[in-house]
């Protein structure tokens, strides 16, 4: 009985990991630009996502600013009304596209230590965010609803 379970959680394992970023990344990002402001940026880390993606004026993905660069901004003692997200982001972010595999996208999350990545298809245009809990809240429903 206990092979019968372990052969079913390593099958159950393995699906999960082929499964694509499309199916559990959050659609409904909320963006920065490089003029937005560091404590606009704070308000909608707090309303959502612990980082924002910075696009430009076409929605491609040029920078992310996490609650690491605000802190940051705050020991330099930065006024964040004067700081904008062009000051403080992280250029050319770590990025996935939506086909890519569960299983990769675990991986790098391990070894970056990253929390979140951008989303973007082939143009570069963001279209969506996934976290780390996304794909743990995805584990733990797989399987038990309708059609999975």
């Amino acid at each position: 009985m206990a092979k019968q379970i372990k052969g079913f959680q390593d099958r159950q394992l393995a699906e999960f990991s082929r499964l694509t970023v499309a199916r559990f990344m959050e659609k409904d990002v909320q963006v920065g630009h490089v003029q937005t402001k560091a404590d606009v940026l704070a308000s909608q880390m707090i309303e959502g996502f612990g980082a924002v993606p910075i696009v430009d004026e076409r929605q491609r993905l040029i920078g992310i600013v996490s609650e690491h660069d605000l802190l940051a901004s705050l020991e330099k003692g930065q006024a964040w009304s004067q700081v904008a997200a062009g000051d403080i982001m992280a250029p050319n972010p770590y990025s996935v596209r939506q086909e890519t595999e569960l299983g990769t996208l675990i991986h790098v999350l391990r070894a970056s230590q990253m929390i979140r990545v951008p989303v973007v298809d082939a143009e570069g245009t963001l279209i969506g965010i996934i976290a780390r809990r996304d794909i743990l809240r995805g584990y733990l429903n797989y399987g038990l609803a309708p059609g999975l």
